[in-house]
């Protein structure tokens, strides 16, 4: 479908606006990286963290929950993997979004998902920080806060090869985590453990009120805290252009995206619930490390412990690496400072890699302006769970623009989105749906009111930007660049 495109991402065809000298992003990220980002982004911290909320007010009908989130941001993931894949010009979805829509577009997705894994990374950081305060009582919260900011910096001023390392083994560690805890749990299980919650068993899932306790309206809630666990679910996009062969490779993870919902997500949420009734889960507490807690394996909770730490580093390095190329790729198009489209003499996009760590410091002071660390990370994952629908529903706008505008690559194209143009009104109807579910609790009604100052702060910028010499004649070179 695309064989006759060059594989260079378009910023290595731009002459204009200075930048026609720096090297462009290379290549490097290999299938095993590119298959581990992909479960890294799809296994955050909201399944760790947000998961102990999330059955405390939805129950056993959690597990239906995630299975309908994932059954929808599937179809999500196939829109953009068919839409990266008809033109390898594209760096990221904020490409295709700029060139199908128009450049609004881009500068709208690229800045808004810029700000998405800002916040995500700030909801990471005060992760980290509640976590380490149970590691090591009475330490102070600023001093992981920094010490993480540091970490992520050094992780990612090397090569993006050595990002995708770094990656792969955080991602791994989360993977070997989850596994550990199924199998525990069997184990625990199939023994008819007890404990002074009860007798471990499969009927715990139905035997306290049934699979819909709290009814409709508590499945509904269950749906706000679980959305922002599948934020970077479509992280593969934003490294379309360091990538080898992405004709295999971004296909195949994505495809893998099902099978990651159900093992990690449902099948992980079945075995805590059977553990432990859903009634003794509370907000603020990691499920994962209670369970082996109430085992009595002290140890391996402190291990968990670390684990999830790891799986918060791991979300804020992924957000690290996603916000950085997407400042890039922004300032490449002319729609950010050409400062943040230089690239280092390893290829990395250092400056921009010092703008996001300087906004995570956010993080640090959100620590001690909130009254709990979970009402903090409550109002943080709201805020970005909203604007990733923004973006997601960008990417579905841009299918359908590319379905009506090229009928030729639609219909040469390889790897097409299931269900076509009919699946992508069933997801928006999906999406509203979410933003009802927002309006039905005071915590994340209050934050979804917040976020529309957001977009005014873009249609401002918008305005300014659209009139720049700079962005006149990036936005000439990089339509040139798409023909």
């Amino acid at each position: 479908m695309s064989n006759q495109q060059p594989t260079a991402p378009a910023s290595s065809t731009a002459p204009e606006a200075g930048v026609s000298s720096e090297p462009h992003l290379e290549r490097a990220l290999s299938n095993r990286h590119i298959q581990l980002l992909a479960i890294g982004g799809a296994i955050g911290t909201g399944l760790f963290m947000g998961s102990g909320k999330t059955i405390s007010v939805a129950g056993p009908s959690v597990i239906f929950v995630y299975m309908i989130i994932g059954f929808m941001l599937f179809f999500v993931m196939r829109a953009m993997g068919e839409l990266l894949l008809s033109n390898l010009h594209y760096k990221s979805f904020s490409d295709f979004a700029g060139d199908l829509l128009g450049p609004w577009a881009g500068f709208f997705t690229g800045w808004t998902y810029w700000f998405c894994w800002v916040v995500t990374g700030v909801a990471d950081v005060v992760a980290i920080a509640g976590y380490a305060k149970e590691l090591v009582p009475g330490i102070p919260l600023w001093i992981p806060g920094l010490v993480t900011i540091g970490i992520l910096l050094a992780l990612n001023l090397p090569t993006v090869k050595a990002f995708g390392e770094t990656e792969f083994w955080f991602a791994l560690i989360k993977i070997v985590a989850i596994v550990a805890l199924i199998i525990t749990g069997l184990i625990l299980i199939f023994t008819g453990f007890q404990s002074p919650a009860g007798t471990a068993s499969f009927t715990n899932l139905w035997s306290h009120g049934g699979f819909f306790p709290k009814e409709f309206m508590g499945f509904v809630a269950g749906f706000q805290i679980a959305v922002f666990a599948f934020v970077g679910i479509e992280l593969v996009g934003t490294a379309a252009a360091e990538t080898k062969n992405p004709e295999h490779n971004l296909p195949r993870a994505i495809n893998a995206i099902p099978v990651r919902v159900m093992l990690f997500y449902v099948g992980a949420l079945i075995i805590l619930m059977s553990v432990t009734p859903w009634t003794e889960f509370m907000a603020g507490h990691s499920p994962f490390i209670g369970m082996f807690s109430l085992a009595g394996l002290g140890i391996a909770a402190t291990v968990v412990n670390l684990v999830v730490l790891t799986s918060a580093m791991s979300s804020a390095n992924s957000g690290i690496y996603s916000t950085s190329r997407m400042v890039f790729g922004l300032a490449q198009d002319g729609d950010a400072p050409a400062v943040f489209g230089k690239l280092s003499r390893r290829k990395v996009p250092q400056n921009a890699l010092f703008l996001s760590c300087v906004l995570l410091l956010g993080g640090v002071v959100l620590l001690y302006a909130g009254k709990d660390i979970g009402a903090a990370f409550d109002m943080v994952t709201t805020v970005s769970a909203v604007c990733f629908m923004f973006v997601w529903t960008i990417i579905l706008l841009s299918y359908l623009a590319y379905r009506r505008k090229r009928p030729e690559l639609a219909a040469q194209s390889k790897y097409k989105m299931p269900g076509g143009v009919a699946m992508v009104y069933v997801v928006f109807a999906f999406f509203l749906f979410l933003i009802w579910a927002l309006t039905t609790q005071p915590d994340t009604l209050t934050a979804l009111l917040v976020t529309p100052i957001w977009f005014v702060i873009l249609v401002i910028a918008w305005l300014y930007v659209r009139r720049s010499p700079h962005h006149k004649a990036r936005h000439e070179a990089w339509t040139q660049s798409m023909k």
